[in-house]
């Protein structure tokens, strides 16, 4: 389940900058070609780089790429490695819960005001920051599951199912997964060329 998820965001994420580059692409030659413009590039891409970003908060939180400073984690004993884990997804939930507080403040403002964004489109904000806030809201429901794992792990005593789950990388890890990744491309390249032929 986990991976489907992980896949499906992945996807659109790389689906929201992949349609970005195509406009910015025709804009540049409609520009230099043309002389024309399609008096909108920018504003799309303020826009895929914050729903994009929110897309990200979640896939880093499944992969556990946020950046903790571990240099002496490994060093402490089992029960206060899993405190500090614990701790990390608790305060992690609690902001993610915040700043979709946050947003939805911004959000009530906008439907007030109908507030629009000042570029030739005028394109109403409700609709780009809805999408920006419902990326903020998974965020913060991913994060609060993940909160919700981790103490019940604790209260259960779980330490080394805690400390597995949610520690943070280490550069073996992160080694071993660049590694697994690149097996894997020349194993899609080599069928793709065979397929080929």
């Amino acid at each position: 389940m986990k991976d489907h998820i992980e896949t499906v965001l992945a996807t659109v994420f790389g689906g929201i900058f992949l349609l970005l580059s195509v406009v910015v692409t025709v804009e540049t030659i409609s520009r230099k070609v043309f002389n024309v413009s399609l008096q909108g590039a920018d504003e799309l891409g303020g826009y895929a780089l914050a729903v994009g970003s929110t897309i990200a908060f979640s896939l880093a939180l499944m992969g556990r790429n946020h950046i903790r400073v571990d240099v002496f984690h490994e060093k402490f004993p089992r029960a206060m490695q899993a405190a500090l884990n614990w701790l990390a997804i608790v305060s992690l939930a609690a902001f993610g819960a915040f700043i979709a507080w946050v947003a939805f403040k911004v959000i009530g403002d906008t439907l007030q005001y109908r507030s629009t964004a000042q570029t030739p489109w005028a394109t109403p904000l409700i609709w780009p920051q809805g999408v920006w806030y419902a990326g903020l809201v998974i965020f913060a429901l991913v994060a609060a599951g993940y909160a919700l794992r981790a103490t019940l792990l604790l209260l259960t005593r779980r330490i080394d199912t805690l400390n597995h789950d949610f520690h943070p990388k280490s550069a073996k890890e992160e080694l071993k997964e660049e590694l697994d990744d690149l097996k894997q491309r020349q194993v899609s390249e080599a069928t793709a060329v065979g397929g080929a032929r």
